[in-house]
Parts: structure tokens; sequence; C-alpha cells
């Protein structure tokens, strides 16, 4: 009998981030505290810029957007957001939203696997996933829900369970 596996992936989906900016974005162009302080929300590149004119708004801005990705499905592990610093007249926040596992996070999710899963359950990096495999599904099921348990730095899904 074949081995059966699953692939550990940590993706954003584009489009619901997007959306999420656009909302944040609309919400700080209309709300009473942000009037008259110049509060942005945009795309930079790959990356999220929020400027205002005061390092409170800018964090409060930043609450916004995090609020609108919480409600989009998008956990905030996947979000790295930059510390406030002054530019100029503006205080900017630059964040990024992180897709792949890295190496680091790779290595420490296949020890874990190793040291506290199944015998017989197998774990190797394939560029910015983990590819599981194992004689049974039973063991499979054990090593989402010890991964569910974990509190580790990425967010994870589970994908191509067959």
């Amino acid at each position: 009998m074949a081995d059966s596996s699953f692939d550990i992936v940590s993706k954003v989906d584009q489009q619901e981030a997007d959306n999420a900016l656009n909302q944040a974005r609309k919400e700080v162009e209309q709300r009473y505290d942000f009037r008259g302080t110049e509060t942005s929300v945009a795309w930079s590149g790959e990356q999220i810029l929020i400027k205002a004119n005061s390092e409170d708004r800018a964090t409060a801005a930043l609450d916004v957007f995090q609020s609108k990705l919480i409600k989009r499905g998008i956990s905030l592990k996947s979000l790295e957001a930059g510390e406030p610093y002054s530019s100029g007249k503006e205080y900017r926040i630059v964040s990024s939203l992180k897709d792949g596992i890295d190496q680091e996070n790779g290595k420490k999710i296949t020890k874990i696997i190793r040291d506290e899963g199944p015998k017989g359950v197998k774990a190797q990096i394939q560029g910015d996933e983990v590819r599981v495999s194992s004689k049974k599904r039973d063991d499979l099921q054990e090593v989402i829900q010890l991964l569910k348990s974990m509190d580790l730095d990425v967010d994870l899904q589970f994908t191509n369970y067959r």
C-alpha cells in the first residue's frame, strides 16, 4: 500500500489581503478621529505603507488594518509590522505579509514531528513547504493535531491530504 501524505504550507490569500487593506483605507478616510491627520493605508510594492502625522494615529491605523485582516480570516502571524518611524513631518509604519515557511521554521516543524510525533512518520522540507508522509492515515491526523496545539511563529495550513 502506498504512503499517505499531506503538505504543510503558509500561504496568504492575496485577494483577501487586498480587500482587508481597502476596507482599512476606507475606514481611516471616514472615521472622525482620523479627520485632518492625513492618515493613509496603501500598498507600496509588496509592502503595506501606513502614514500619519503622529505616531499614535499611525499605530491606530495599523490596529484598524489588523482588525480587517482578522475579519477576512488572515492570521496576524503572517503580518510582519515594523515600528513607527519619523520621516520628515509624518510617521510611517512599513509592514509586509509573510508567505511560505522559511528554512528555520521548516526545521522546527520537522524536529517537532520527529521528536513528538508518532513513529514511522517522515517529514521533509520542499522549498517553502513541508511534506509529511506515513503508512497510516491516523498518524497523519495525529501530526496535524500536534502542530495545531503548538504555538509556532507561522500560520500553518494543511493541504494535499491523500
